[in-house]
């Protein structure tokens, strides 16, 4: 064997990328937006435990949020003055470094802001956690 072989990582499977309900998770500062997707996370019962230390996590969730204010032409001619939002998460397995999920979120003219863009996010992590759990539970019975 050579040096490499013995210090490398299994190679990831399918199974890797199931997320287990009640795992632990860290969300990393996203210029504010953290707040409102751990918000979002409860409000929409997402199965996960957020943790403030990522060492303790198992996963680690980062991304990107950014807000465009309307401009006088979309007030003007639109008649509105809401603001567009887009924010784009991933979340990592912290041991295995494999991505198991991942999504974006572009709301045009959302309402209520970062808060709708974190809830959307929210609510399509937790079907993919009730997703995985029925995969996880069909394996678990062969």
């Amino acid at each position: 064997p050579t040096a490499d072989s013995v210090t490398a990582a299994p190679k990831p499977t399918t199974a890797d990328t199931l997320i287990r309900r009640d795992a632990t998770v860290y969300v990393d500062d996203m210029d504010g937006f953290e707040h409102y997707l751990m918000a979002a996370m409860r409000k929409k019962s997402v199965p996960l435990i957020v943790v403030a230390d990522p060492m303790q996590a198992d996963y680690i969730i980062f991304g990107v949020s950014e807000t465009k204010r309307a401009g006088w032409a979309k007030m003007f001619f639109l008649g509105t003055g809401k603001s567009g939002e887009m924010a784009s998460i991933s979340m990592v397995d912290r041991r295995t470094k494999v991505v198991v999920f991942a999504d974006s979120s572009h709301r045009y003219a959302a309402n209520r802001g970062q808060r709708s863009t974190a809830e959307k996010l929210a609510k399509y992590l937790g079907k993919k956690i009730k997703q995985d759990e029925k995969k996880l539970h069909a394996t678990s019975k062969k």
